[in-house]
């Protein structure tokens, strides 16, 4: 038995939905485990892995998920406020990222430990300073007489793409990170799988409902 045009469209779209409601719970969830796991304020290192989580896991998936059609918490509110939402918590995202960049700094200097020398601290400084150039690239959003030559449009969809790598660099971040020594001694077993699925499948969705969003408004305007 086949399924008509219209019921894959709305199967697809129930999917899409219960998907994004999927993340929101994985990212708070994820989030509050971390939270748990690192016990911030138990010492300097233990505001790197919390900070990072809330800035990566947290502040940035709901940033995105703010512009889905599907799965945004303010859906019905209008593409400006939704906007102002987005630099509220993209802003949140970046403050977390460079205090959680400067606690484990500090931490490895009065340790005397080399920095960035692993792959994990590589890749979460290469993030960070994408975070930081992303939210001032965002600027011209709101100035986009100080990007000459570049459309509103254009502005908006080189910021989207950006935006979605900058999204998967802190997601890789996060799982390097729960390959150190300091995650694998405190979470093993079944529930480093488990932890390890989060930062993965909200990935998968984020790629999905952005790009899709973008592809809709695209046809519209069209």
């Amino acid at each position: 038995m086949t399924l008509s045009v219209d019921s894959e469209s709305r199967l697809y779209s129930i999917l899409r939905r219960v998907a994004g409601v999927g993340v929101h719970v994985l990212c708070v969830g994820f989030t509050v485990f971390l939270a748990v796991v690192a016990r911030p304020g138990t010492s300097l290192f233990s505001w790197h892995p919390f900070l990072m989580t809330f800035s990566f896991s947290f502040f940035m998936t709901e940033a995105l998920l703010i512009f889905s059609p599907d799965s945004s918490p303010i859906q019905h509110f209008s593409h400006k406020i939704k906007g102002r939402y987005h630099w509220i918590l993209q802003t949140l995202a970046t403050t977390c990222a460079l205090l959680g960049l400067a606690a484990i700094f500090y931490n490895k200097h009065l340790n005397s430990k080399p920095h960035f020398a692993t792959w994990h601290g590589l890749v979460g400084l290469l993030t960070v300073l994408f975070a930081v150039m992303q939210s001032l690239g965002g600027v011209s959003l709101l100035f986009p007489k100080l990007a000459k030559g570049w459309s509103l449009a254009k502005l908006k969809r080189y910021h989207a793409a950006s935006g979605l790598v900058g999204y998967l660099l802190g997601c890789s971040s996060l799982l390097l990170g729960m390959s150190s020594l300091w995650f694998t001694t405190a979470v093993h077993s079944l529930r480093w799988y488990l932890a390890a699925l989060c930062p993965i499948l909200s990935t998968l969705v984020i790629m999905n409902q952005v790009t899709s969003s973008y592809m809709t408004k695209k046809r519209f305007q069209t």
